[in-house]
């Protein structure tokens, strides 16, 4: 969200098919532009009375990504509805319009919004008394301090006589909700909800980034952004760190251990270090290289926990069972290149002297690289393998698993203590336990673990810098 100093000209801006390369469609609540023009006159007016320092602003912008399948739609049908949407929840008049960036590889909208609405009947302040008000707009007392020395009033002043309007308003005041964090997480929650609601392959639905989590977040690099590069580099690191996360995950390492160490020695550190030095972001990524290595340590000393046997036939399970067996044998194949393949091509490549050792050394390198390559690759693969099945993430599948292990090993336990009475005793004094119960539990634990999902990020505030997950 951002807000906008100068709305008539943002709004022609993003309407002019001459000034945008890949204009779809665009939508208003107002067809008149009179409407907004009023607004801004208004806000400046309002601005100017109580001498507010910086920008005034007259309206704010909302860009909401899209995923490449509404290519798909009618442009005009979704700015429609997101449009609909917006004005039934929050009652203001807005301004719609449908881009693709230059490379084609951005969809989304522009949503111009009014923070004031519009009175039903204008209101007219009238002079009780003469109302005098200088050069800069600023009232003053008396008719003698915008008088000049022949006696008339000085250019650009203005005195306004008993009796007649001094003041009038079209609109309300400002919505102060639209000013608070709660009203952009609101709005990130609702249009993720609803650009899902047309999303029918799991991996390609969108989330917002749930701060609980284990991950870390990145920052959307806008149009023309100065710090392109640099964000990018931040967010390699980010993102280097998120796939971490998830094999130690997978690796069997506590969530807790993982947030701890996240928190520790990448927010804490970098909290340290914007006090001592200011914000530099080489020093930010050194930060989280090092909490990255602390994790890829316990990581090495622990081992991918072993295939668990199922001893009860339970389709939902079975298939949870399926999907964590193909993320650890993954997991596995990385730490074999990450913790043998790759020390062993390294030492090979020290080893390695002498001036007609060039091609060996290059080959080598390559060597390496490529293998690092895989690492990655592989690494990247891990949430993939699971959002094909509905899972957000790493970490949402692993506590649901968890949930259902602990759930049939229970009731494995309760059967064996059935059948060690039934060998004991004639007639048991308990019935056996059911495992259609515990099929039913294990939907009910899948379904409402898919439902937490959507809802706790309703429950969680993103921080104020504004950054959504990149994966």
């Amino acid at each position: 969200m951002s807000k906008l100093s100068n709305v008539k000209g943002r709004i022609g801006y993003i309407s002019d098919p001459k000034r945008q390369e890949h204009l779809y469609a665009t939508f208003t609540t107002r067809e008149d532009i009179s409407f907004w023009n009023d607004l801004a006159k208004e806000c400046q007016e309002e601005f100017r009375h109580y001498e507010t320092e910086g920008k005034c602003i007259e309206a704010r912008e909302l860009i909401i990504a899209l995923p490449e399948e509404y290519t798909q739609f009618d442009p005009k049908q979704v700015l429609e509805e997101f449009t609909t949407q917006f004005k039934k929840r929050y009652d203001v008049e807005c301004v719609l319009a449908l881009h693709h960036n230059k490379t084609k590889k951005n969809l989304h909208i522009h949503l111009i919004f009014s923070e004031r609405r519009p009175l039903s009947e204008p209101e007219v302040k009238i002079a009780s008394r003469s109302v005098f008000y200088d050069e800069l707009g600023k009232r003053v007392r008396t008719k003698k301090e915008i008088t000049g020395e022949d006696g008339k009033i000085r250019e650009g002043c203005t005195a306004i006589k008993r009796s007649e309007a001094y003041e009038s308003h079209l609109f309300s005041v400002k919505d102060e909700v639209f000013k608070s964090e709660a009203f952009l997480d609101e709005s990130k929650q609702f249009y993720t909800a609803l650009i899902n609601r047309h999303i029918h392959e799991p991996e390609h639905k969108l989330q917002v980034f749930n701060p609980n989590s284990v991950y870390l977040p990145t920052k959307k690099i806008g149009k023309n952004n100065p710090k392109a590069a640099e964000i990018e580099a931040d967010n390699a690191a980010r993102q280097d760190w998120n796939r971490t996360a998830d094999m130690a995950l997978v690796s069997g390492i506590e969530e807790s251990m993982i947030i701890k160490i996240r928190n520790e020695h990448v927010y804490d550190e970098a909290t340290r270090s914007v006090q001592k030095h200011g914000w530099l972001p080489g020093l930010f990524r050194g930060i989280i290289q090092k909490a990255k290595e602390i994790l890829m340590g316990l990581i090495r000393e622990t081992e991918v926990p072993p295939k668990h046997i199922l001893s009860v036939d339970m389709m939902e399970y079975r298939k949870m069972q399926k999907l964590m067996v193909k993320v650890q044998d993954e997991a596995r194949a990385v730490k074999q290149l990450m913790h043998v393949e790759l020390p062993k091509l390294e030492k090979q490549l020290s080893e390695i002297t002498g001036l007609f050792k060039g091609k060996e050394r290059k080959a080598l390198t390559e060597k390496i690289e490529q293998t690092q390559q895989e690492i990655d690759r592989r690494m990247d693969r891990l949430p993939g393998i699971l959002k094909a099945d509905g899972y957000p993430d790493v970490q949402a599948f692993k506590r649901l698993y968890d949930d259902a292990t602990l759930l049939v090993e229970q009731y494995n336990r309760d059967l064996a203590a059935w059948e060690r009475q039934v060998r004991g005793e004639k007639q048991p004094q308990q019935a056996p336990p059911e495992k259609e119960s515990v099929w039913k539990k294990l939907r009910d634990l899948e379904a409402e673990a898919k439902h937490r999902n959507d809802t706790r990020r309703q429950q969680t505030r993103p921080r104020s810098h504004d950054y959504d997950r990149g994966r």
